[in-house]
């Protein structure tokens, strides 16, 4: 195997190891799939300012996020079907994370369940809620979730209904797989993959099958999922969502400084400015376009996160310059995943913390916690700078 020195080394390795259909889920967006490539384009258009003979010798990346220590300004995404990445993917996820010392999310829609991270690592996880129609399954995961010892809920706002993604449709994602030749062609070329899911029995949803009454099988699966993302969902369910749960929430999915203030206004935690990764609206700006304007519109009322094109610890540092305390990272972490599973994740893990620090101390800082837009270039052309 070849040197691995950033992430795109180990998307380059997940393409071919792991199943058209599971990689394409991960690396794409919906429709024309703009907002996917700005998400990556904006935060490689800003520009760092470097300074030298500043003393750089100590320098720390822990700061906390929601009041946890962190190793670095970064936590896992909740990501769908990380499980089908790579055999039991959730687990070796969390496990990588809890090493590494940053928090880990677990998806509703995550192949292992609740139980099974809780059981595979003695570090507390987050879990993210979707709601959905049946109130009465959305209570029972909020509730198996205290149980499972998890440190907070993220509730995601913006997946009252599915953004068309052309890749799932042209590949047969759906629940089941479609066992199409093209499909069954793709498997009989990577047999490390198939291998890893014949020892696992962890092949489908773990928070939904026998969780819900009548949904015992894939195919009972397909029907009720299908019916049960709710596009009624408002401020007063998350209201009551934070009654339920009663720990720290954090809103996901936020793109516009009202719902921000909103958000600030609902007693959250935490909010994540996220655009789905660019899965759902296509046409709407990148996060890190949209962060500076988030993070003034509510100031010090809630923790103001970001998500959405990072793929190095250079995007990671922009991000804070601009105003994140934290960020969050899906595809960077599913490519190592799917490359070589637990190991992968900690190789991204790495890669990205590696970057942070010296990028971090290019820019003369030596403490993430104080890192701000001073460190940032103004765009091309504003006030006669560069």
């Amino acid at each position: 195997m070849s040197v691995i020195t950033c992430i795109e080394d180990l998307r380059i390795i997940a393409r071919r190891r792991a199943p058209r259909m599971f990689y394409d889920y991960a690396d794409s967006g919906s429709w024309t799939e703009s907002t996917y490539r700005a998400n990556e384009a904006d935060l490689g258009r800003i520009k760092l300012r470097q300074r030298v003979a500043v003393d750089i010798e100590r320098r720390s990346l822990a700061t906390h996020m929601l009041g946890e220590p962190v190793a670095m300004p970064v936590a896992i995404a909740p990501t769908g079907l990380a499980g089908m990445q790579w055999a039991d993917g959730e687990l070796l996820a969390a496990r990588a994370a809890a090493k590494f010392g940053i928090p880990f999310t677990l998806s509703t829609m995550s192949i292992c369940s609740i139980e099974d991270v809780a059981a595979a690592t003695d570090a507390p996880f987050w879990f993210q809620l979707y709601v959905m129609r049946d109130r009465g399954f959305v209570e029972r995961l909020i509730d198996r979730a205290k149980a499972a010892g998890c440190s907070a809920l993220m509730l995601t706002l913006d997946l009252q209904i599915l953004g068309q993604r052309h890749k799932d449709l042209k590949n047969g994602l759906s629940t089941p797989p479609r066992p199409t030749l093209r499909n069954l062609v793709d498997l009989a070329t990577k047999p490390r993959w198939c291998l890893g899911m014949l020892r696992t029995r962890r092949r489908s949803f773990g928070n939904i099958v026998g969780h819900v009454p009548g949904v015992e099988s894939l195919d009972s699966l397909a029907e009720w999922t299908h019916a049960q993302f709710d596009p009624r969902l408002g401020w007063g369910d998350v209201e009551w969502i934070k009654r339920r749960w009663g720990g720290k929430l954090i809103l996901k999915g936020i793109m516009d400084p009202a719902d921000a203030r909103h958000a600030a206004d609902s007693g959250a935690d935490a909010l994540v400015v996220s655009n789905h990764g660019g899965r759902q609206l296509d046409g709407a700006p990148s996060s890190i376009e949209a962060l500076p304007a988030i993070a003034e519109a509510v100031g010090s009322r809630i923790e103001v996160w970001m998500d959405g094109g990072i793929r190095s610890g250079q995007d990671v540092l922009k991000a804070v310059a601009s105003g994140a305390r934290g960020t969050l990272i899906g595809r960077a972490f599913l490519y190592g995943l799917a490359a070589m599973g637990e190991a992968g994740v900690t190789k991204a893990l790495e890669l990205i913390r590696n970057e942070l620090d010296l990028t971090m101390a290019f820019c003369g800082r030596t403490d993430i916690r104080g890192v701000d837009r001073t460190i940032l270039m103004p765009p091309a052309g504003a006030n006669g700078e560069r």
